[in-house]
């Protein structure tokens, strides 16, 4: 290998290491999303929250303020917002919210919500079960929802350094357009036929 290297031209040379640096800077250009969304869900960083099944069970004495905050993308034309803004949950409680929306509009819409928590530290320790975030949400012309998300805030928190302090965390919560699903298009033509 080294005397096969050794043979070739700089211009071979420069070709090869080129190309070998294209393909390190593409392959890290795709891992880079993926590595920094499992950083994020491992960390928290961000905001980031965790997902569970249920509860751990344990539930303590401590309490924690849960504020909750809404938006939509610009041009977006949903309304969009919290039923209540606060809840006051026993640390490891499991804590159930709903956030309403109202497509004002005369034709359906589809929206994806993003979220983040606040402080960024809690967000590890704060747990969804069930979310209307986990899915793409279609309104129909006039239509007002109610929004579940069943969460808990994981007792390990009040043993953390960096989140220990933590009395209030805001979940939050951002609507964006989305392309109608094609199926729903079909399904949609098929009920006015």
């Amino acid at each position: 290998m080294i005397a096969t290297w050794k043979r070739l031209d700089g211009i071979q040379k420069t070709t090869i290491q080129a190309v070998a640096v294209m393909t390190f800077m593409f392959g890290m250009g795709w891992a880079a999303v993926p590595l920094y969304d499992l950083f994020c869900r491992v960390t928290g960083y961000g905001g980031t929250t965790n997902t569970a099944a249920e509860s751990r069970g344990v539930v303590l004495e401590e309490t924690m303020r849960i504020r909750f905050d809404a938006s939509v993308a610009r041009d977006f034309p949903w309304e969009f917002k919290p039923v209540d803004r606060t809840h006051e949950i026993q640390i490891g409680e499991v804590g159930l919210a709903f956030y309403e929306a109202y497509n004002p509009t005369d034709e359906p819409i589809a929206g994806t919500a993003s979220y983040n928590v606040s402080p960024y530290e809690a967000g590890r320790f704060f747990t969804k079960i069930d979310c209307f975030c986990f899915e793409l949400q279609v309104l129909e012309p006039g239509e007002r929802v109610l929004m579940p998300v069943t969460y808990f805030v994981d007792p390990d928190i009040v043993d953390d350094r960096d989140a220990e302090g933590t009395h209030t965390i805001t979940l939050s919560y951002t609507f964006h357009a989305t392309k109608l699903p094609d199926d729903y298009e079909l399904a949609d033509a098929a009920m006015t036929n």
